[in-house]
């Protein structure tokens, strides 16, 4: 109990410390919001008028997306800091430090919950502006937004590891755009996963962003009236497929990048 309490304290400190650099940097943080509202105006006015969503408004089908999208590219911020911390030397600072070795990644990974709750934030006020709503209650509007940012959190690990692995700001850069382009486009964050030919539409239909999409989507009661039931698991149960998804990354890559991290600061 005691070494978590340690381990709890410790991690506030570095999140206070991730948060506290928004200030110095403001640029990221202009960056992180005005990324979300590009997006939703480019798709919106760009696609909207081109792309049909019977029995529905494209704009709303399209906000979903785009939050899953966001919150997932918005992990690569984990990596990159924890490269750019270990280019910089600020790693064996910690190191040198009584704290708890695993608080440097479990603070950094939830002070950039801050810069997707932000995105969120941003997202869903210009969505408001395109046309968009929530067309469900408060409340399930309310864990629309906490899923998103679970499976944000979530992704983050995947991220911390990558970033620990290859601590190089460019190469994390690079890898994560090859990796989360594709995942964030083959599924139904755009288009429905129907209109998907062949393969694409089996690996949409099983993709984890799919799911997120899919259970956003039903949370804010943005699925179109003529939408065709789902007919595979992961789309039936959305929000249960994507809970299983952020526990599985979390206990597969939450271990492999403090042992990494651990094995770093003894090669230090």
């Amino acid at each position: 109990m005691r070494g978590i309490v340690h381990l709890f304290a410790d991690s506030v400190v570095i999140a206070k410390r991730n948060v506290i650099k928004i200030k110095r940097v403001p640029e990221v943080l202009v960056f992180v919001l005005l990324s979300p509202i590009m997006f939703v105006l480019l798709f919106a006015y760009v696609f909207g008028g081109s792309i049909n969503i019977p029995g529905g408004s494209y704009r709303e089908f399209l906000i979903a997306g785009i939050f899953a999208q966001t919150v997932v590219f918005g992990s690569t911020f984990t990596g990159v800091g924890i490269a750019e911390d270990i280019q910089k030397g600020i790693i064996d600072r910690f190191r040198s430090l009584p704290m708890s070795q695993a608080a440097v990644l479990v603070g950094r990974t939830a002070s950039d919950m801050v810069y997707n709750l932000l995105s969120l934030l941003i997202m869903g006020l210009t969505g408001l502006v395109v046309g968009w709503r929530i067309n469900s209650s408060l409340w399930e509007g309310v864990v629309g937004f906490g899923l998103l940012l679970a499976f944000a959190y979530a992704f983050s690990w995947v991220m911390a590891f990558v970033g620990l692995l290859v601590p190089s700001v460019e190469v994390i850069n690079n890898a994560s755009f090859m990796v989360i382009f594709p995942l964030t486009f083959i599924a139904n964050t755009f288009v429905p996963s129907e209109n998907l030919p062949g393969v694409l539409r089996a690996f949409a239909e099983w993709n984890p962003i799919s799911a997120l999409t899919q259970a956003v989507r039903d949370l804010f009661g943005n699925i179109p009236s003529s939408a065709p039931d789902p007919t595979v698991w992961p789309l039936q149960n959305p929000v249960i497929y994507t809970l299983i998804w952020a526990a599985v990354i979390i206990t597969i890559f939450a271990p492999l990048a403090v042992l990494r991290y651990q094995k770093a600061v003894k090669q230090g």
